[in-house]
């Protein structure tokens, strides 16, 4: 049979379409077997895994077929060690099974920094350092010297620390600072309305330190001890009273706004009752 007599035959013919006949079954096949791997069209919401522990949220992730895989860690102090800061995708997201979900989680201890040599700085100069290494000034310890404003010493958590020992970021050092040779006074200054980090600020401007916190009943969380505001303080601003350098103010803190603006607040309360 010549070839050209094949091409128009009924056997050629029918071996053409036994190949198109098997390469679409085999596209349908595909397709319909890549649907369901995939789960085409279907999608699910993300859980909120903030909080949440690696053994928590574990069976969560398992439940929702998801994989997940902690890439970074964090250090702060207020929450519980270990649990998910945040997640990608947020949560929410619509994602599809076998999705990796990233975590950072809160460390379980805080990154460590080396305490810096303060000694003979002025107490600007302490303080400007301290921040540039991720630590906080803690009090502030006035002692007899003919230098006024020196740091004579530095201590963390009641002791004497050295320059170059490892200590948590965010720890609070104490300092040693030169009284001077003069009885040398401030005036006591105004903190109502506050936060309690604005009123440490302010308080180490005037070399005096913060002594006892009360939080009333109104802040029963962290959290909401974060936005409080100083509404009472001893000694008064008042009073007219001096401090020597050094000494301690009591602050009471809430989030009751009628304590801060009682008055003005009356006046508004009443104004609504009678219109």
């Amino acid at each position: 049979m010549s070839v050209l007599k094949f091409l128009v035959s009924k056997k050629f013919f029918l071996h053409i379409a036994s190949a198109v006949g098997l390469v679409a079954l085999i596209l349908i096949s595909t397709f319909i077997t890549l649907n369901i791997y995939t789960h085409h069209g279907e999608n699910y919401a993300t859980p909120d895994f903030s909080g949440l522990t690696e053994k928590q949220f574990i069976d969560l992730v398992q439940q929702k077929k998801l994989r997940y895989k902690i890439i970074d860690s964090v250090h702060i102090s207020e929450m519980t060690p270990g649990v998910v800061v945040e997640q990608t995708p947020k949560p929410g997201s619509k994602v599809k099974e076998n999705r990796t979900i990233f975590f950072t989680i809160n460390a379980y201890s805080a990154e460590q920094v080396p305490m810096p040599q303060l000694v003979d700085f002025s107490l600007r100069n302490a303080q400007v350092t301290l921040e540039s290494y991720g630590l906080r000034v803690g009090k502030l310890i006035y002692i007899p010297s003919e230098y006024t404003q020196l740091v004579l010493g530095q201590h963390y958590q009641g002791k004497p620390i050295e320059q170059g020992v490892l200590i948590a970021k965010g720890s609070s050092v104490d300092l040693l600072v030169g009284q001077g040779l003069s009885d040398e006074k401030t005036e006591v200054p105004d903190l109502f309305g506050m936060t309690l980090e604005e009123a440490r600020i302010l308080c180490q401007s005037n070399a005096l330190n913060i002594n006892a916190v009360i939080y009333d009943d109104s802040i029963p969380t962290l959290e909401d001890s974060t936005r409080a505001f100083i509404w009472k303080q001893l000694p008064e601003i008042e009073s007219g009273k001096k401090l020597r350098l050094g000494s301690s103010l009591d602050v009471w803190l809430t989030i009751d706004s009628f304590k801060i603006m009682p008055d003005t607040l009356m006046v508004d309360s009443l104004a609504v009752q009678i219109n």
